[in-house]
């Protein structure tokens, strides 16, 4: 920590903007430290709390407007590949859709304090063409939020970041090593458990080709389909005969689903 507030204090406020709109074009350097850094060094009356705080709200904003164009633009495309690169991509769209279907444009709000989301929420919102102004409004509103709890925090506890840096700097290459040891078998565990979990899902998948031509030949196939209703915002169109079902009533009405035929469950 002690480099970070060297760092921070020798490049000024370039360097928390710059970092905050590198994190929020979703690029891996995390911009908890800097504000961290930024709000001690603000505590100790090196920096302009007030400026850290809207530089780092401008460039929260700047960053998610880049996402909330390409999502206007592209559609849930942009939210299968943020998925697609995720530790989670299984879950990752169903997920993301659920605290957006639930909360709505509030969901901006708390999205950048929820990991994952704080990339997926601008475009989400272009692609279910919010409206710019209201956009802009709630996400400035949640990026004030973020910035100002963790460079608030830097600045309440600005003497004890100071001696955690201390004892970091004193721990050394041991204190990255356990880091980055921690963080690969994260990573390692989450795919190693993905891989198990695709290779169940092959057992019981059948592709749409195959379906088409197993219901053109007459076949009596029992369609269940599990999309959320955002899916339906973006693509109204469904599967002719298909039950449905959301996820979260699939529980409590699987029994409406016939058990003499076979069962197609389909989903995003």
């Amino acid at each position: 920590m002690n480099e970070v507030f060297a760092f921070v204090l020798r490049h000024g406020y370039s360097v928390l903007f710059v970092w905050v709109f590198a994190e929020q074009l979703g690029l891996p350097v995390p911009a908890i430290p800097i504000l961290l850094a930024a709000g001690a060094l603000a505590g100790a009356g090196k920096m302009s709390f007030a400026a850290v705080l809207g530089l780092a709200v401008v460039a929260a904003l700047a960053g998610d407007s880049v996402w909330y164009e390409i999502g206007r633009r592209r559609g849930g495309q942009v939210l299968n590949f943020l998925c697609r690169i995720s530790l989670e991509p299984d879950s990752c769209v169903r997920r993301t859709e659920d605290i957006y279907a639930k909360h709505g444009v509030r969901a901006l709000v708390v999205a950048k304090f929820i990991p994952g989301f704080s990339t997926a929420a601008p475009p989400l919102a272009g692609a279910f063409r919010m409206k710019l102004t209201r956009f802009l409004g709630f996400d400035a509103l949640g990026a004030l939020l973020w910035a100002g709890t963790f460079a608030g925090l830097g600045y309440i506890f600005s003497d004890q970041l100071e001696s955690v840096a201390a004892n970091a700097t004193r721990l050394g290459g041991w204190l990255l090593a356990i880091v980055f040891g921690s963080l690969a078998a994260y990573v390692g565990w989450k795919f190693l458990h993905r891989q198990m979990f695709i290779r169940k899902l092959r057992i019981a998948r059948i592709s749409a080709v195959e379906l088409k031509k197993r219901m053109d030949a007459g076949e009596e196939i029992i369609i269940v389909d599990l999309r959320q209703s955002l899916d339906f915002e973006a693509v109204p169109s469904t599967i002719p005969g298909a039950m449905l079902m959301s996820p979260d009533e699939l529980d409590e009405h699987h029994d409406a689903i016939p058990r003499d035929r076979e069962v197609v469950l389909y989903c995003t």
